[in-house]
C-alpha cells in the first residue's frame, strides 16, 4: 500500500487533487485513502478528521501558489503594474497546464472551498480568510508603489486591492462555469486596463 514514510504527503496530495476536481463534501476518507494508497488507520494516525486534512491541503496549496505565481510575478524588479499583469498571465498558463492533465477547469482551490465550506466550517473559513488577507496585502503594497510612481492616480489602495481580488476570483468562477480557457485569458488581460482607465478618468 505504499511506504509509511511518505503516507502523510500522499494523503495531502490526494486531498489537493480530489477536493479541487470534485469537492470537499463529495470525497470521503475511504476514497482519499484509496487515492493515496494508504490504509485507513494511517489516515487517522496523521489526521483526526477530514477537516484537519483539508486544512493541511490549504497550507500546501498556498505554499505552492506563493512559489509558482506570487513570488514569480511580484518580483520587486518588475514595475508594479507589470507584476499584476504577469500574475494573471501565470494563472492562465497554469490553468492551461491543469486542463491538459485533468481535461477540466476547476477554479481556485481557496475560492471553491470558501464558497462550499465557509458558512458552516469556521476553521476552514478562518484559514482561507488568512490566505486572502495575505493576498490582498500583497496587492495593496503593489498598488501603493504604483501610486507612488504616478502609474496610478491616488486611490484607496486597500479597497482597490479587495476589488482586484474579487475580480480574480470572479474570473475563475466564470471560466469554471463555462469551461472556457479563452475567457480566463481575455478577462485576465483586462485587470490592469481597468486600473489604468480609472487613472485616466481621475486625470
Amino acid at each position: 500500500m505504499g511506504r509509511t514514510s511518505d503516507a502523510k504527503e500522499r494523503l495531502i496530495q490526494a486531498a489537493m487533487d480530489l477536493f479541487l476536481t470534485r469537492s470537499y463534501t463529495d470525497v470521503g476518507v475511504q476514497e482519499l485513502c484509496k487515492a493515496a494508497a494508504v490504509k485507513k488507520g494511517s489516515f487517522y494516525h496523521f489526521f483526526e478528521t477530514k477537516q484537519d486534512l483539508v486544512l493541511a491541503s490549504l497550507d500546501r496549496w498556498w505554499e505552492i501558489t506563493r512559489e509558482t505565481a506570487w513570488d514569480r510575478a511580484f518580483s520587486s524588479k518588475r514595475p508594479p503594474l507589470e507584476r499584476i499583469s504577469r500574475f494573471f498571465e501565470l494563472v492562465y498558463e497554469q490553468n492551461c497546464q491543469f486542463y491538459e492533465r485533468h481535461k477540466q477547469l476547476c477554479g481556485c482551490p481557496f475560492g471553491n472551498l470558501a464558497v462550499e465550506m465557509s458558512a458552516h466550517e469556521p476553521l476552514i473559513r478562518h484559514k482561507i480568510d488568512r490566505i486572502f488577507e495575505d493576498v490582498i496585502s500583497r496587492l495593496q503594497r503593489t498598488l501603493d508603489e504604483a501610486v507612488e510612481a504616478s502609474d496610478l492616480s491616488p486611490m484607496d489602495t486597500r479597497e482597490t486591492a479587495l476589488a482586484l481580488w474579487a475580480y480574480y476570483e470572479g474570473i475563475l468562477i466564470l471560466a469554471k462555469a463555462r469551461q472556457d480557457l479563452d475567457l480566463l485569458k481575455r478577462l485576465g488581460q483586462r485587470a490592469v486596463r481597468f486600473l489604468q482607465v480609472s487613472r485616466r478618468h481621475v486625470a
